[in-house]
Formats: structure tokens, sequence, C-alpha cells
């Protein structure tokens, strides 16, 4: 399974031609979907088979963000308007009704994945709202509730991968903290370790989520100079000592304006702090080309769990 260390996207419904040479001649480890990218249920489903034949490989990792409500990639072909926080405040009045809820609309959800052919969900969020918590995570989050949105981060784990989908528990060590968009901006937090970690690092301690994502947030008081992303010590004392997880650490994606170098710099800049894989959002083939021809292929580490996420899905 020799599998560079990034997650690419590409530009369109269909593949180009240089598309179909970047799955069949390079080693990406997999794909991450946007809403460019579908059309309907049959081109959708076309477009993956392509993709496995051209990876010779049945369980190439496909990924999509499909949270719903705000953040839905497939919303021309599924419905789902609802928010991990609907799940939290029932489950503030009715924990037995809301896990039950919870657990049916997952089921629902990994089955219309699983028949479309997309084999991993970037949920769930595990990031914990405060009052001031940015808008980009708002309703995606369960709860201002530490041990509301562990419960229900556990369950989304488990459920998921109960049903073949893969989750990827973001925005570790937690973005709930931060007041601005990463996306635009580097969310800048200001909190000491002790009030982080007693509140927002909670969710994401004793996970069998197989991958996570970080957070391109700067933890002033932890490391004043790298983002989590860009972080040795975020990465090796919080995430993987302290939260203690022990899957495969994948970055956000390293196009986001929280990151202030080139991709490629980011990029390695992300590896070099311990990120096992890079996340490409952008699409752009000839930066897709030079991304893969510059990284590594994954170490023995990330191998390994790769080979357990592809039993899962077996």
């Amino acid at each position: 399974m020799k599998k560079k260390a990034i997650i690419v996207s590409i530009k369109g419904a269909t593949l180009s031609n240089k598309e179909r040479l970047l799955f069949s001649n390079e080693k990406p480890w997999g794909l991450i979907l946007f809403r460019r990218n579908i059309v309907s249920i049959n081109q959708l489903q076309s477009l993956i088979k392509k993709i496995r034949i051209l990876t010779k490989d049945i369980y190439f990792p496909i990924l999509i963000d499909e949270e719903g409500l705000t953040v839905s990639r497939l919303k021309k072909l599924i419905q789902h308007d609802i928010s991990a926080n609907y799940f939290g405040g029932i489950y503030l009045k009715n924990k037995r009704l809301s896990i039950c809820l919870y657990k049916t609309y997952l089921n629902s959800l990994c089955k219309k994945l699983k028949k479309i052919g997309i084999n991993i969900n970037t949920i769930p969020v595990l990031d914990v709202l405060r009052a001031n918590t940015s808008k980009v995570i708002g309703n995606r989050s369960f709860s201002k509730k530490k041990e509301i949105v562990k419960k229900l981060g556990k369950i989304t784990v488990n459920q998921c991968h109960s049903n073949k989908i893969i989750s990827v528990i973001k925005h570790i060590p937690g973005h709930g903290c931060a007041v601005s968009d990463s996306h635009f901006k580097t969310p800048k937090v200001n909190l000491s370790y002790n009030k982080l970690n007693s509140n927002d690092f909670f969710p994401f301690k004793s996970t069998s989520a197989k991958l996570a994502m970080t957070a391109h947030v700067l933890y002033k008081k932890i490391d004043s100079i790298n983002v989590a992303t860009f972080s040795k010590k975020i990465i090796k004392e919080i995430i993987r000592k302290k939260i203690g997880f022990r899957g495969i650490l994948m970055s956000d994606d390293i196009s986001m304006k929280a990151l202030k170098f080139d991709l490629l710099t980011n990029a390695k800049k992300s590896l070099n702090a311990g990120c096992n894989l890079v996340l490409y959002c952008g699409g752009n083939i000839n930066d897709n080309f030079k991304l893969i021809k510059s990284l590594p292929y994954i170490d023995k580490f990330t191998l390994k769990k790769t080979s357990e996420i592809y039993k899962i899905l077996r």
C-alpha cells in the first residue's frame, strides 16, 4: 500500500486527462469531494468507480464533509437539513431520545454514503461552543457542554464504524475557543493550557477514531509562533501525549488563509510538525502534481493505521 501523504481534490464532475494520470500514475492517499464534483447520484457513482479502477484499489478513500445543514456537499442529492447542535439540544432534555434519534439518523446517512461509494465522512465536529465561538463552527458543534460533545462524538465514531464508514474527528485540539474563521485569517487564542485542557481538549480524549483533522489555530500560550497544524509541540505533547490520539492525523486544508506560506511550504511544515497526511482542497491539477511529486510516501505508522481503516471498510 504505497501511498503519498496527501489527500487531493479535483476540479469538476468528471476527470480530466491529467486527473486520470494523477490517479493512475501517482499514489495519493485519498480524495475529498466538494459540491463542484457532484451533479447526480449516477454521475457521482460513476466518478468514484472510475477513480477506484484507476487506483486499482476497491477501498480507495473517498472523503466528504457531510455534516448536514450548513455543511452539506450532497445537498443536491440527499435531504438532511439538520445539525449536530439539534441533537445536542435534544440531549439536554432527553438523553435516551437524543441518542436513539441520532443513531437512526447516522445509520440512514451512512447507508446513503455507502450506496454512492463514499467511505469517509469528516464528522464529528468535537469543538465545544462558547458565547463568542466563530460562526464558522456554530451549529456544527453539538453543544456548549463538553460532556455532551464527547458523548455524541463517541456515538458518531462507533455508529459510523459499525456501518463501514470511517469518521474524522475535528478540529483537534479544539476550534470552539477561536473567535475568527480560519478559512480567512489565523485565529489566535490566548487561553491557558489548563483552561484549554479542561474544556476544549476534553472531547478528543479516549477516542476510537482512526482519523483526526487539525485546527489551524494559534494557541499563543502553548506555542506562540505556530498554529497547531505546524506545531511540533502541540502535535507531540498535546495531541499525541495529553489527548492521547493514536490514529492518523491529517491537516485541515493547506490552502486556507490561516496558513501564511505557499502550498508546498504549508504541506511540508504540516508533515514536519507531525501530521501524517496533508489535505489539499483547491482542486488545481498543477498544484496536485506539484504537491504529490514533492511529498513523501506515508510512513510505517500511517501504513499500519491505513490497514486498520481498510479492515473496517471490508
